[in-house]
């Protein structure tokens, strides 16, 4: 069976710089894996294809397959933990803020899916071969319930990061009033919709892909530039939440119950009881084009 080299527009770990024989037996194995599952399933449909057929497509055995990927769904929905690497390296590392940090991720992915599609012999071909693959996942109840679950275990990896950044403004700042409120955890208000709202950006990303591949935008720069301007005009309204407050609220264990609007990120207007957003302080992200 002829098949696309799908993994090349799926965010990819680095390569091992000293990587073993076995190492890239296993990496191409998987790959392979992957590729043939990815094109069993959409030429047939997700349900119609068991893994014993696919394990005879690639030679091998059907306990190899799940040796490799532990659910049918995990051989064409495979890259949750590079993602969730990614994020939480990215996250970590305070000297950028969690929007701007979230950006070059989804900025990452998606110069990696445009390079494949510049590569590609007919980019028209190779941008329906992408929407196939999105419509599949989106039809097939097994497939979103999977990544349903992957998107609330980047939510949870996201949520931690964030509760780390907290913990550690906390201890840059030297706050250890006795008896005052603990470093917001990971399960606290103000991380989780912070968290909630970050991993969103994949979906936004993910919808205007699907949306400016219907639309025909073909392209790679063209397609790239679309897509970027969409999920930067979504950025935009996090950065002043999120970007201001999330490490000052959770270093400071903010109680969301007593606090006024201005504590909150949100300035009351005089005269009105009303709430408005305060001005984010992160121009990077609010000069992105719209």
């Amino acid at each position: 069976m002829t098949t696309v080299d799908w993994s090349a527009w799926r965010r990819q770990e680095p390569a091992p710089g000293a990587e073993g024989l076995r190492e890239r037996k296993k990496r191409l194995l998987r790959q392979r894996l992957s590729d043939t599952a990815t094109e069993m399933f959409l030429e047939r449909g997700f349900d119609a294809v068991r893994v014993s057929e696919i394990a005879r497509a690639c030679d091998v055995s059907e306990k190899t397959v799940f040796n490799h990927f532990p659910t049918k769904e995990s051989l064409i929905l495979d890259r949750g933990e590079a993602t969730s690497a990614a994020l939480r390296a990215g996250l970590a590392e305070t000297d950028r803020s969690p929007v701007e940090a979230t950006l070059e991720i989804l900025a990452e992915e998606l110069r990696t899916l445009t390079s494949w599609l510049a590569a590609q012999d007919d980019p028209r071909d190779a941008a329906a071969r992408i929407g196939r693959f999105g419509a599949l996942t989106r039809s097939t109840p097994s497939l979103r319930a999977y990544h349903l679950d992957m998107t609330e275990r980047l939510v949870a990896v996201a949520a931690e990061a964030l509760a780390r950044r907290g913990e550690g403004a906390r201890t840059e700042d030297g706050d250890d009033r006795p008896g005052g409120p603990p470093p917001g955890p990971a399960g606290g208000p103000e991380v989780q919709i912070a968290a909630i709202a970050l991993v969103g950006l994949w979906s936004v990303q993910y919808r205007s892909l699907a949306r400016h591949l219907a639309e025909g935008t073909c392209a790679p720069d063209r397609l790239h530039e679309a897509v970027t301007a969409d999920v930067r005009r979504a950025a935009a309204l996090l950065a002043g939440g999120i970007d201001t407050d999330i490490d000052t609220s959770v270093a400071c264990g903010t109680d969301t119950g007593t606090t006024s609007g201005s504590e909150t990120g949100l300035a009351t207007p005089a005269g009105t009881g009303r709430t408005s957003p305060r001005t984010p302080v992160h121009p990077t992200v609010q000069n992105m084009p719209r």
